[in-house]
């Protein structure tokens, strides 16, 4: 690639909240920070790379949230504990927890060139290939059917899938969000999101839902020993990625975006909006 194409990284300002694993909050907390992230992006801002960790979580899909027994399953995954949310964000089922990286990149769109979601879902390819390229790792993209979230851009190691890729587009500003499944059981995962369609998808047709295949999936610490160790090392990796990105031919530390800049009233107004939008599962 050419320097041009890196330029999406000027600029660019971390939010690293992996640290941060309150027992109890609410999911709809870190997505609507990245939706505030978006509209301050979009006004003229730097763009943002926002990192973080929930310690117990359960994001569906628009379309999961229509199944007929959608309803249910949520009511069953919070009674075991689950912060349930329908995200805005394409993508299906997808189960959160302390081993899983979250990485939301939050880009200025340029009005004046055409939409081009596959250039825009690479960024977030490149960025994750460059972390793992420092652990002598490769990885590959397309669909791994049988997996969960299953989509286009699937990134995996040796054919099992560890991360998947979102995009939610505001009018000035895209957020491109990714789960990496760093540390833990791939598998198991993914038998709780199987569980989670063997009841909310009673009466569907199949083709309304992903057929999930726990044999699919992997995290990282499973599948690439030699990787990172823990989802704070890959967030840190992350960081490490975009200031080579940014400044190839002498990397520099990027400016650290304080989550005080966003007013904690505005992040709950956005988190109960959010919930507003699927009262179903509110």
């Amino acid at each position: 690639m050419s320097e041009n194409e890196y330029a999406w990284t000027n600029g660019m300002r971390i939010l690293d909240r992996t640290g941060e694993l309150a027992h109890g909050q609410d999911i709809a907390y870190s997505f609507a920070i990245d939706e505030l992230l978006g509209r301050e992006v979009g006004s003229g801002r730097g763009p943002v790379c926002h990192l973080w960790r929930h310690p117990r979580a359960f994001v569906i899909g628009a379309r999961d949230g229509r199944l007929p027994g959608a309803s249910d399953a949520a009511r069953r995954l919070r009674s075991a504990g689950y912060s349930v949310l329908v995200r805005h964000s394409g993508g299906a089922a997808v189960p959160l927890d302390a081993g899983v990286a979250n990485v939301s990149l939050v880009l200025p769109i340029d009005g004046s060139r055409t939409q081009n979601y596959a250039a825009d879902f690479e960024k977030m390819f490149l960025t994750i290939g460059r972390v793992l390229s420092f652990y002598g790792i490769s990885i590959a993209k397309g669909e791994i059917a049988g997996s969960y979230c299953p989509g286009d851009y699937d990134l995996s190691v040796d054919g099992l899938k560890f991360c998947g890729i979102a995009q939610r587009r505001q009018l000035k500003a895209m957020i491109i969000q990714a789960f990496v499944l760093v540390e833990g059981s791939g598998a198991e995962r993914a038998e709780l999101v199987k569980a989670f369609y063997d009841e909310a998808a009673v009466g569907a047709k199949p083709d309304a839902y992903p057929e999930v295949r726990p044999d699919t999936m992997a995290s990282l610490t499973e599948r690439a020993p030699s990787g990172p160790a823990s989802a704070e090392e890959f967030s840190a990796a992350i960081v490490r990625a975009l200031e080579e990105l940014a400044q190839p031919a002498a990397p520099a530390p990027l400016q650290r975006f304080p989550l005080q800049q966003l007013d904690a009233e505005a992040i709950a107004g956005m988190s109960r909006k959010l919930r507003e939008r699927y009262p179903l599962l509110g």
